[in-house]
């Protein structure tokens, strides 16, 4: 399962580089560039995570943390700043922070502790199986897409199912038909093709585009650059 990471930064080479290295480590990452944008952002897509700058251009990072903990958001806060007084990092762990990473930082040091916070934080609710806003819950069989219910067959409940338990993976069609209906696909059959399209007529008209078509090979759950 991928977890859901929020990078709040106003420096776009900054956010290219941590959606870049994030994803390539298996994260489903969305990115905010101002502190309005990070309360609406986090309110719609629930992330596991959230990597904070501090000093952002319409307000305090510490605010934010602070209107998302008073909202109710269990998100982890991994704050990122230039500042590096012993003060305003206790003052960010008070106002609901997990964590306190002061910038220019080594990108191994914060994938290790992304990974340390998300091990600390993440609760039950970790059996849920998420892709960017898509959420499908293993118990109930309940799928949800930017928190609007989304009713799928079970067919359909199957195959999102098996994207999600792959995100990222280039995955052929014959690889699909086995794990969906357990049965080899017959030379001429679209039958992947076709409940893929049942997905996308369900699922796309609440968000960005998930499912990426490969000709000649099958299909990815990949969010594309906008």
């Amino acid at each position: 399962m991928s977890a859901r990471i929020l990078v709040v930064d106003d420096q776009p080479n900054l956010v290219d580089l941590l959606r870049t290295v994030l994803e390539f480590h298996g994260f489903a990452v969305s990115a905010a560039g101002t502190a309005a944008a990070a309360v609406e952002t986090a309110a719609r897509e629930r992330p596991d995570l959230i990597l904070l700058d501090v000093m952002l251009p319409d307000g305090d990072g510490m605010d934010v943390c602070r209107r998302l903990r008073t909202a109710g958001s269990e998100a982890a806060v991994v704050f990122l700043t230039a500042r590096d007084a012993r003060a305003d990092e206790i003052a960010g762990l008070a106002y609901g922070g997990d964590d306190w990473i002061t910038k220019p930082f080594d990108m191994d040091v914060l994938l290790a502790r992304v990974r340390a916070v998300l091990r600390r934080t993440r609760t039950t609710t970790t059996n849920l199986l998420r892709y960017d806003d898509v959420e499908l819950d293993p118990d109930t069989l309940e799928v949800r897409r930017a928190g609007t219910v989304v009713p799928l067959s079970p067919t359909e409940l199957r195959l999102l199912r098996y994207f999600l338990e792959n995100p990222h993976r280039v995955l052929s069609r014959a690889q699909i038909y086995r794990a969906v209906w357990e049965f080899e696909l017959g030379a001429s059959s679209n039958v992947v093709d076709t409940y893929v399209g049942y997905l996308r007529r369900k699922l796309d008209p609440l968000g960005p585009p998930l499912l990426v078509t490969h000709r000649g090979f099958g299909y990815a759950l990949r969010r594309t650059p906008s």
